[in-house]
């Protein structure tokens, strides 16, 4: 089992809980005062807490807490000493002590540091990624459920996953050094691609998909769903059996593909009223039998009363101390090692544990 210590934010938050979920031991440093994880909405019961926040509960599930002071020495020290004892230090640049010193008290020690880690939105803009995002010709949008924090901590876990397959190979420690913006940025590459090799700028789409005609978000009688027509001989006339539009079916010419992407726009607005009659498990039910590739636009309602993520394992219920039982993403790296996390740890649970055993005396710089 690793001994990780989580120096961080939000991204790394999560990232050192993708070590939990894998049974290591992830122990998350914080001030006096708490976190920032756990003064961020919405709150348990209704009462803002350091214990109730729901992000708390979530991000730092299975992790232990330790609170060190580590704007002054000693709190300095005590971290140097933690680290001589650890695997991985996942931590925000400027770290609270230098990658070099960490090393000198560890030559093993891996660290992770995730630098740029602007506001959310501020990085979205900078990679690029948020010029792809919303209606065409309109006003940028942003991504709701910190989605892109999300992302990058993957690259975070990843990166220090690599890194300790090379300690393996090498027996020595190393930096990894994670952009949030280059991360960000990766996902803006074949638009990149795209514009370097053609001149080609690419468009925002809003709910329109990128490859065939008839493809994209249409609203029905409880929400959105998603509909992905391919070109295929004698797929024109199955769909139009289907929807029985007249307007469609009276238009031979739509039946070749390059009609269909000339006309997409007048296509997919006849399909409103249609999809309108039905829900979307109806409609998702319909292109199923027919061998049309659906989907449903999952609400996190949806999802948090899915019976195949219940399941599967990925979503379970946690025994809390406090709030009885809590329901959400135990994770899916959890669900795979058949793995069960453990509640958020209350602020400084774990002080007496891991502080005890520490020498206790300065670490020479």
């Amino acid at each position: 089992m690793l001994r990780v210590i989580d120096v961080t934010g939000l991204t790394g938050a999560y990232a050192a809980r993708l070590f939990a979920e894998q049974g290591h031991e992830v122990i998350r440093i914080e001030p006096p005062g708490g976190d920032d994880l756990r003064k961020l909405p919405p709150f348990l019961k209704d009462e803002e807490n350091l214990e109730h926040g729901a992000f708390h509960q979530f991000l730092n599930a299975g992790k232990k807490s330790v609170i060190l002071d580590l704007k002054q020495a000693e709190g300095q020290n005590q971290l140097l000493e933690l680290i001589k004892r650890a695997d991985v230090l996942i931590v925000n640049s400027p770290p609270p002590v230098s990658e070099s010193l960490c090393l000198k008290v560890n030559p093993g020690l891996v660290v992770t540091k995730i630098v740029d880690d602007a506001p959310e939105i501020c990085a979205m803009a900078r990679s690029g990624l948020m010029s792809l995002i919303g209606q065409p010709g309109k006003t940028p949008f942003t991504l709701g459920g910190h989605i892109p924090s999300m992302a990058v901590a993957i690259y975070v876990a990843v990166a220090t996953a690599a890194a300790l397959l090379a300690r393996r190979a090498s027996g020595r420690g190393s930096v990894a050094t994670v952009s949030v913006r280059q991360s960000l940025e990766s996902f803006v590459e074949q638009a990149m691609v795209e514009y370097g090799f053609s001149g080609t700028i690419t468009e925002r789409r809003g709910g329109k998909g990128a490859i065939t005609a008839v493809s994209g978000a249409l609203p029905c009688k409880d929400g959105h769903w998603v509909i992905s027509q391919i070109h295929r001989p004698g797929r024109w006339a199955k769909f139009l059996d289907w929807v029985k539009d007249p307007e469609l079916s009276s238009d031979p010419s739509l039946s070749e593909e390059q009609n269909q992407h000339k006309r997409r726009d007048f296509i997919m607005d006849r399909l409103h009223g249609w999809a309108g009659q039905f829900t979307k498990a109806e409609l998702v039910e319909q292109a199923q039998e027919r061998h049309f590739p659906a989907s449903p636009v999952s609400t996190p309602l949806d999802l948090v009363d899915d019976p195949q993520l219940t399941a599967r394992g990925f979503l379970a219920e946690m025994d809390h101390p406090e709030f009885a039982k809590i329901r959400f993403p135990q994770g899916a790296i959890a669900a795979l090692l058949g793995k069960k996390v453990e509640p958020a740890p209350t602020l400084g649970e774990h002080n007496d544990e891991i502080l005890g055993p520490l020498d206790h005396h300065p670490v020479a710089r």
